[in-house]
């Protein structure tokens, strides 16, 4: 079984996100795939994801309520066949403690290896929209490209 982990810079907003859509094209296409999510930080552990990136998963028929924040762990690299960073910088910090298998989410999608937003900071839901619109097409082109899904 392949395996991906999505990961952002506190586990809270963009990598649930990610991990919500994948699960959600998983589980409707029936790819034996195994999904997770984490952040690089530590500051956000044991929490579920916020509120708006909880709200627009919802809008678009996840359930993303019940994930937990975690951190990297260094097994990870071990575990995980495709670790996707949302950012250059997450990117940059996962190479840093030895990871192999990154790629970085905004290369896919016609994006042009553009940093996925942080909507962590916006002052209106229209990013989170916006950030999950970004997610959701750089997740599925992933996918096909890399050849889980066709």
């Amino acid at each position: 079984m392949k395996s991906i982990l999505f990961v952002c810079l506190g586990n809270i907003c963009r990598s649930p996100i990610a991990h919500g859509i994948a699960n959600k094209i998983a589980r409707k296409n029936d790819l034996l795939l195994h999904i997770d999510s984490a952040g690089t930080s530590k500051w956000h552990i044991g929490e579920a994801p916020c509120e708006n990136s909880v709200k627009i998963a919802k809008m678009n028929d996840i359930d993303i309520s019940d994930l937990k924040a975690r951190t990297i762990h260094p097994k990870d690299s071990e575990i995980f066949n495709y670790i996707v960073a949302m950012d250059k910088q997450n990117k940059n910090d996962l190479i840093s403690l030895g990871c192999e298998n990154v790629f970085l989410l905004g290369d896919y999608g016609g994006f042009g290896g553009v940093d996925v937003p942080d909507p962590y900071h916006f002052q209106t839901f229209s990013g989170f929209e916006k950030v999950y619109n970004m997610i959701d097409v750089c997740v599925r082109d992933f996918l096909k490209k890399e050849k889980l899904w066709c």
